[in-house]
C-alpha cells in the first residue's frame, strides 16, 4: 500500500516540494559552511518524493540545532512550509486526498524545524 501511496504522492504534490528541497540543499551546499544544512536538506527531499512508510524520530535537541532552526526558517524553511500548507489545502478537497494531506501538513511541520530529525 505504501508503494501505491507514495506513485500517486509523487505524481499530485511530491515532485514540485522534493524539486524545492533538493534545490534549497544544492544552494545551502555552496558554501563550505552551509554543507550540513545542504546535507538534511537532501535527506528530506528524499522524505517528500515518497514519504509514506517513513517515519520522522527526533535525535537530539541540542542548541546548535536550535540556532539552526532559527537560520532554517529565516533562510528557506518558510517558503518550503508554505508550499506545503498551499498543497495540504488543496488535496484535502477530496476525501480520496485526505491522507495526502496529513503528509503534507506533516512535510510543513518538517519544514520550520528539520534540524534534530531523523528519517527511518
Amino acid at each position: 500500500m505504501s508503494c501505491l501511496g507514495n506513485i500517486i504522492w509523487f505524481i499530485f504534490g511530491g515532485l514540485v516540494a522534493g524539486l524545492q528541497w533538493f534545490l534549497t540543499g544544492l544552494l545551502w551546499c555552496i558554501t563550505i559552511v552551509g554543507i550540513p544544512v545542504g546535507i538534511q536538506c537532501f535527506k528530506l527531499a528524499k522524505l517528500q518524493f515518497a514519504p509514506f512508510g517513513k517515519e520522522v524520530i527526533t535525535t537530539n535537541d541540542s542548541s546548535m540545532g536550535f540556532f539552526l532552526n532559527i537560520l532554517w526558517v529565516i533562510f528557506g524553511g518558510l517558503l518550503l512550509a508554505i508550499t506545503n500548507i498551499i498543497s495540504a489545502f488543496l488535496l484535502s478537497i477530496t476525501i480520496i486526498g485526505i491522507p495526502f494531506a496529513a503528509q503534507s501538513l506533516k512535510m510543513a511541520k518538517l519544514s520550520l524545524a528539520p534540524f534534530g530529525k531523523d528519517v527511518i
